[in-house]
């Protein structure tokens, strides 16, 4: 699995949570702030983290930004820098630009220069981006309790063609198999016999430990 490089330009709650979140599941993630006491509590959590002027081109550019996948410009508050930001982030060649934005003014202006994504998020909002941006073949995490969820998953490639039985998800992923779906929001089957072979298309319903369950899909190992 390619692991993805990401940028996260300014620290402030958002931006650190994000860091974080993208950083515990294997990414590399370039965290930009211009304060250093936060990039000196960050440094050790993220791939690569420095200081300077995020709406600086070349220090951009030296950070190496213009090697990422997808950049989230984190800093909402002033417009000018989320503005200025993504301009030179779409200078660089950034295919995929998400910012944050403190209100729905600032959000048009930033999806009319050019932002893939605008949210109006805090830390649980940032918890859940890290999630969108990382899933494979997660389609719906349905929160029971705790860390405990119901899971709507498309099979998996590796899975076609092989039983339940064979798979034996319990104990590789820890996870129990309630039923499957032809298609998305297609009727839910939970007669099933673990002896017969997944197809190659279709969803398949779980409840687990969604971050366990979620980290797998998120390296590669569901796809």
């Amino acid at each position: 699995m390619k692991t993805q490089i990401i940028g996260v330009l300014g620290l402030g709650i958002f931006g650190q949570t994000i860091a974080t979140e993208l950083s515990s599941f294997g990414q590399d993630v370039i965290a930009l702030d211009n304060n250093s006491t936060t990039i000196d509590s960050l440094a050790d959590q993220v791939t690569k983290a420095a200081v300077g002027d995020i709406t600086d081109i070349e220090f951009l550019r030296s950070a190496g930004i213009d090697t990422c996948d997808s950049v989230i410009i984190a800093t909402g508050e002033h417009l000018e820098s989320s503005a200025l930001a993504l301009l030179q982030c779409k200078k660089l060649g950034i295919t995929n630009i998400i910012a944050k934005a403190t209100n729905n003014n600032y959000e048009e202006v930033l999806y009319g220069m050019g932002a893939n994504w605008v949210i109006t998020p805090e830390r649980s909002t940032a918890k859940e981006l890290a999630s969108n941006i990382l899933r494979y073949n997660i389609s719906n995490v349905f929160h029971l309790e705790d860390d405990v969820a119901l899971i709507e998953l498309k099979i998996p490639n590796e899975w076609a063609g092989k039983s339940l039985h064979t798979l034996n998800l319990r104990q590789t992923y820890n996870v129990n198999v309630i039923g499957f779906r032809d298609e998305e929001n297609g009727k839910l089957n939970t007669h099933f016999d673990p002896t017969n072979k997944l197809p190659t298309e279709g969803i398949i319903l779980v409840v687990a430990d969604n971050r366990t369950l979620e980290k797998f899909d998120y390296l590669g190992y569901l796809k």
